[in-house]
Order: structure tokens, then sequence, then C-alpha cells
């Protein structure tokens, strides 16, 4: 089988853009994401018997999707997503700034330089911020600087 891992234009571009979360009650999860400082982008219904709420983190190019009626997506079990990451630059400040909006966030863990916390929604999905320390993030890395000319 041949390898086209490294052949040029094979697989277009693709964006990763709308990530679904499973919750039981579209009300409470919309509360909740209002309250960890989501922006809210769409809460509609097309259809009878269907509503599409969707969501997007500060800074965040992805956004997340629940709701009710959207066949395989609202057939999820709430509470199944484990580890979505949000990539921050400081993690004390994002971690406090979740604590004040009144989310209940775990202590911090220190991985060798990477850190964690963890929160997780009403239904039991769980998020967890991370953060890279400065001197390890590469190009096209979330919040990656380029060094600073030490010759200046």
């Amino acid at each position: 089988m041949a390898d086209s891992h490294n052949v040029p234009g094979t697989t277009p571009e693709v964006r990763l853009e709308l990530v679904p979360i499973p919750v039981s009650e579209v009300d409470r999860a919309k509360a909740f994401y209002e309250q960890a400082g989501f922006a809210l982008l769409v809460d509609v219904q097309p259809v009878e018997g269907m509503r599409v709420v969707q969501f997007t983190p500060p800074g965040s190019a992805c956004s997340i999707v629940f709701g009710t009626g959207m066949q395989e997506i609202s057939d999820m079990r709430p509470g199944t997503i484990k580890g979505l990451h949000l990539v921050v630059a400081d993690m004390d400040t994002a971690r406090s700034a979740l604590i004040q909006r009144g989310l209940d966030v775990g202590e911090i863990t220190d991985l060798g330089g990477v850190k964690y916390a963890g929160f997780s929604d009403p239904d039991g999905n769980l998020w967890m911020l991370q953060e890279f320390p400065p001197e390890t993030r590469q190009p096209g890395q979330s919040f990656y600087a380029e060094p600073e000319d030490s010759n200046r």
C-alpha cells in the first residue's frame, strides 16, 4: 500500500469548526456555557422538534453544538465527552476567571511543565484547561511567540 501522507495535494485543507456536546437539558447547558463566558452564536428551531445551540469559547475558531432533534448528535449519551482541551496562555488567569464566573474548576496539575485544570458542565462533559510552558511552544501552536533577538 502506498504512503499518501507525504504526497502533496492529495488532501485539501480541512478545519475542525464544530464539536457536538451531548447534554440532557438544553436550557441548563446553555446557561452553563453562557456562565463560562462562551459566546452564543446560534439558538434556533429550524423545524418542529429540532433545536440547535452553538457556542464558541473565547478566542477559539472552533465551536460546540448541542440541542434536540439532530439525529445521531442528539442520541449521544450526555456526559460522555471527556478531555476537550481549552489551551490557555496563562493557567492561573484562566482558572481564576472561570472561578470568578462561578464555575467549579479543579486544582492545577503540573505534568512536566504542562499545566492542566479541569471543569465539567452539568452533565459531566469534562473540559481541560491546558497551558504549555512558553519556552516549549512551537510555531503554529497556540500562544507561540517568536523568541526575542538577544543581539538588540
